[in-house]
């Protein structure tokens, strides 16, 4: 898994589509094994498989990779014709302008478009915010085109800065994992993402071969596949995964073990919004989760694994994290 969970929020948010189409809500979630009770549970969490099935899912029953936001479809197979096009581009500068060309023929509204400069380049969309009440698409589009600028060079391309063009979300804390930028910032003047313009001129790795595997699952898989490995938060879950299960080792220990003194381990931490609390928290959150949809384990062995000696304190915590019960998102995930 390369995003552990994904909020609820997300999944409410991709259905506005479907909604507005008149289209059985309730059948698609079951249909990817999203029960419909978590969509009104605000801090309900799905599985990235559940949230990559339910992306494809929605393709195919609107047969449209608009998902039903824009009033004019676009039909299935725009994206891969698409990536035929840029695949022979060269570098990934002129693939980025032929895939911007290529959407602008559907129309102004609905694209991204790419600048430059000296040291700069921007990922800027333009999406009409009436059609996107959530700005689902409009931020699915940034995490689609990172995602595929970077499978394109066969590395990550770390952001510098990301901004948004309307106000902070309530879910705030989940757009770390989503673009893990340094700076990222609400009621800014357009919404865009920078990266060093220098990736723009490394060359494309991907073959036609390649390109014929990516989109088995592209794009969807775009939507949960990149992971901040480089941050600290990421590191210290990667340290705290080998003792699930087992008494958790101290901020001091942790910081002893990445080779940072407790002031600085803390410091860096708020710098990136965590808390060393919080980071154990989400992650025995995450495993609970990732355990209860293994249906031969049971809720005592779940709540061993993740590190919980009495099963009603486990209960507890995992209705803190998420709003139910563990039973109870066993029974709502039983599908």
């Amino acid at each position: 898994m390369n995003r552990d969970t994904i909020s609820i929020h997300f999944v409410n948010a991709a259905l506005t589509g479907v909604r507005r189409m008149g289209l059985d809500v309730n059948a698609l979630l079951s249909r990817v094994g999203i029960e419909p009770e978590l969509l009104s549970q605000p801090k309900a969490r799905v599985s990235p498989d559940q949230y990559t099935r339910l992306a494809q899912t929605l393709w195919l029953v609107t047969q449209d990779e608009h998902l039903g936001f824009d009033a004019q479809p676009r039909r299935l197979g725009t994206f891969s014709i698409m990536c035929q096009l840029i695949i022979h581009a060269g570098t990934l500068g002129k693939a980025l302008d032929l895939s911007a060309q290529f959407y602008r023929l559907f129309g102004d509204d609905w694209a991204v478009s790419i600048e430059r400069d000296t040291h700069e380049a921007r990922m800027v969309t333009h999406i009409p915010s009436d059609r996107d009440p959530d700005h689902f698409i409009t931020e699915s589009m940034l995490m689609i085109w990172h995602g595929l600028a970077s499978w394109l060079i066969e590395r990550r391309i770390p952001l510098e800065r990301v901004q948004f063009a309307y106000p902070q979300p309530n879910h705030v804390d989940e757009y770390d994992a989503l673009f893990f930028s340094p700076v990222i910032k609400f009621d800014a003047q357009r919404t865009e993402v920078t990266f060093a313009a220098d990736y723009l001129d490394l060359p494309i790795r991907q073959t036609e071969a390649s390109l014929q595997e990516f989109l088995k699952s592209a794009p969807a898989q775009l939507l949960v596949k990149f992971k901040n490995a480089s941050s600290l938060t990421s590191r210290i879950r990667e340290v705290l995964k080998s003792h699930i299960g087992e008494e958790m080792p101290t901020l001091n220990e942790v910081a002893s073990m990445l080779y940072l003194s407790p002031q600085t381990l803390r410091r860096r931490l708020a710098a990136e919004g965590k808390s060393y609390q919080g980071v154990k928290d989400n992650l025995r959150r995450d495993t609970a989760i990732h355990l209860l949809l293994k249906p031969e384990l049971s809720l005592e062995d779940v709540a061993q694994q993740v590190g919980f000696s009495e099963t009603s304190t486990f209960h507890r915590a995992f209705k803190k994290w998420t709003g139910v019960t563990p039973g109870l998102y066993r029974q709502l995930h039983a599908s």
